[in-house]
């Protein structure tokens, strides 16, 4: 028989998923909403912000029967229901209470095992103990800052840098490309990182003030990498073609200057395969879809990602030990 997984869509996002899956081959035995229970296989969908590991099915009897097994089974749950909802919520609130409050920035992500379950019929239930994410559905939600940062964007650096474990320190040296208005300017700064802001667009006052901050009134494509040797941070937000982007990826890898990139790859259109073939290709690199990235995603390399694929390994460790 073979493996399966449930993978969890990123909101509104359920057709991209769906469409990655097609040319994946990967076969969707039951597709409900952002719900996809499919068969499991080796290469795994970007579009997936959340996955459910080896589930199994438990037939119940009863709300109680159906709390009891869970509770037998460990203590933390969470719920993702797609049909059956008055039923599922009776046997959620029988459940421990889980208190799930927004995240501090810095907190390291919770080490507990956060399982998921829901019901495919009244006395069928899916279960997985072990899933990609300790964050209900794949979903970061922070404690924001809404005074001092210029835009929201500044929450998608807040996020791999969490998921990764891997932070930046201060007297370090960084390039913002497209920083205006300075949102990831914003981040870095206050790590005390050393950060270039390249943008035609000049970035807000409040920002280009902090005392790390370095702004040039330029294309982020004008940089020539020979020209920086050392640059412990390469960041991109920038809106702009992937294909270009690509390109621009590969000067910068090539040049073998930078120890660590952190790029937003926004995609165009509806056919987005061969954009996200682009990067995901590119070895010992990762790119995944966080849960404030809209219609695009962060693509990852160097300490950082491989500090991001150490904490993955040690979760499928966990998964087979199970």
């Amino acid at each position: 028989m073979e493996k399966t997984c449930v993978y969890i869509a990123p909101r509104f996002f359920e057709h991209e998923l769906k469409k990655e899956l097609g040319y994946l081959g990967i076969p969707v035995l039951r597709q409900y909403g952002r719900f996809f229970y499919c068969e499991e296989r080796a290469v795994p969908p970007v579009w997936a912000q959340n996955t459910w590991y080896n589930p199994q099915i438990l037939e119940i009897n009863s709300i109680g029967d159906a709390c009891k097994k869970l509770k037998a089974i460990q203590r933390n749950w969470h719920s993702c229901p797609i049909d059956f909802f008055r039923r599922a919520k009776l046997i959620e609130e029988e459940l421990p209470k889980i208190h799930f409050k927004p995240h501090a920035y810095g907190a390291p992500c919770p080490e507990a095992n956060l399982g998921a379950w829901t019901l495919l019929s009244p006395n069928t239930l899916l279960y997985s103990t072990q899933t990609s994410s300790p964050f209900p559905h794949g979903e970061l939600n922070f404690i924001e800052n809404k005074e001092e940062p210029p835009s929201r964007a500044y929450l998608k650096l807040w996020e791999i840098f969490t998921l990764c474990g891997y932070f930046p320190k201060a007297g370090e040296h960084a390039i913002d490309l497209g920083a205006c208005p300075g949102g990831w300017t914003w981040v870095m700064a206050k790590h005390g990182v050393n950060i270039l802001a390249i943008d035609k667009a000049e970035i807000v006052p409040e920002v280009r003030t902090m005392p790390t901050v370095t702004y040039e009134n330029k294309s982020g494509f004008s940089l020539r990498p020979q020209d920086y040797p050392k640059i412990d941070w390469l960041l991109s937000d920038m809106a702009c073609y992937p294909s270009r982007l690509y390109e621009l990826t590969r000067q910068w890898l090539e040049s073998g200057s930078v120890k660590n990139f952190v790029f937003t790859i926004k995609l165009q259109g509806e056919d987005t395969k061969e954009h996200i073939d682009l990067f995901r290709n590119i070895k010992n690199s990762s790119l995944l879809h966080l849960s404030c990235n809209k219609h695009e995603f962060t693509w990852i390399y160097g300490d950082i990602q491989k500090s991001f694929e150490k904490k993955r390994k040690n979760l499928d460790k966990r998964i087979v030990n199970n």
